[in-house]
């Protein structure tokens, strides 16, 4: 499912209009990354949390030629599945 087959089922589960839930889907987004970008986490229980990762500097090396060289350190966002997500990508 990609953003306009989302944003179209939300607005017909919610009875409103697709511009009303492509809203709300880029609002819900924006406030997110504004969080998890100040170190923040969103929580929705039993489905998603979203967090920030600091990860730390360290030594890589090139596939191709071998050579070893630095990762610098860096951030990344985390993204773990709630129990109710996890029950439905069982097939429960």
């Amino acid at each position: 499912m990609n953003k306009s087959e989302l944003v179209s089922e939300i607005a017909s589960k919610a009875d409103v209009t697709q511009a009303e839930a492509g809203a709300c889907v880029d609002a819900m987004m924006d406030i997110v990354a504004s969080q998890v970008s100040k170190g923040g986490e969103v929580n929705i229980p039993g489905y998603l949390k979203f967090s920030r990762k600091d990860t730390k500097a360290r030594m890589g090396r090139n596939p191709r030629t071998g050579e070893a060289r630095e990762i610098p350190a860096g951030t990344a966002v985390k993204i773990q599945a709630g129990s109710k997500l996890k029950a439905a990508g069982k097939g429960s």
